[in-house]
């Protein structure tokens, strides 16, 4: 009996992983909507780019939107320490980008809890819905794409202060320059991206090339 329970957890397992697009499919997902482009593009930062990701091009169609969620969801569930909490779980986004993944990934998982945090004028980071300290549940940190971390990492920050735990984190792109976990967690995506970063125009291949240049935000 042990072995036939066993046997249909690994079949279950092994399609649930089979559901789960190719980084290749996602791409093509992301470059059909307008969400992933190809270019010469300069960043707020000033840093220049061959590529450009505006994520919330992808989230305006619902069908797009929903197999994204649903395929990050699934690489949750795979996850014991993540399945066998649900659903008692609270997924959080640590920007507004993040929020339609974080509503797609609560759906799917049937998670009981979802919070949004904000960058604040002060540069604080804070929830938009007021917290109570122990409120909130297992946490599982979502967002639209990963660039350099940062925001992740003041989101754990914030969930810790409010005493809840991480059991899970990602992202439906992440940068390979970011991190690849926080708190011990592995960050999950359904694309490790090589982005190409030049600190100035005068290490921009495009610049060299005379190729003229277009202002983007993050």
């Amino acid at each position: 009996m042990y072995a036939l329970r066993a046997t249909t957890k690994h079949k279950l397992e092994n399609y649930m992983v089979e559901l789960i697009p190719s980084q290749e499919a996602v791409m093509q997902i992301l470059k059909r909507t307008g969400a992933f482009r190809e270019g010469h593009f300069v960043y707020p930062n000033g840093k220049h780019s061959p590529h450009y990701f505006q994520m919330p091009l992808a989230f305006r169609y619902y069908d797009t939107a929903r197999v994204l969620a649903v395929a990050l969801s699934r690489k949750f569930r795979l996850d014991k320490d993540i399945s066998s909490q649900l659903p008692k779980v609270s997924v959080i986004s640590p920007s507004s980008g993040g929020i339609p993944v974080a509503f797609g990934v609560r759906d799917a998982l049937n998670a009981e809890q979802i919070y949004w945090a904000e960058q604040e004028r002060s540069g604080e980071r804070m929830f938009r819905q007021y917290v109570n300290q122990g409120e909130v549940n297992p946490c599982i940190i979502v967002d639209d794409i990963i660039r350099s971390g940062n925001a992740i990492e003041e989101t754990v920050e914030l969930v810790k202060s409010l005493g809840a735990r991480i059991i899970g984190c990602g992202a439906i792109v992440r940068f390979d320059s970011a991190p690849s976990e926080v708190e011990g967690v592995p960050i999950k995506s359904l694309v490790d991206f090589n982005a190409q970063m030049y600190e100035t125009g005068e290490e921009c291949g495009d610049c060299k090339q005379g190729a003229p240049p277009e202002q983007v935000r993050y």
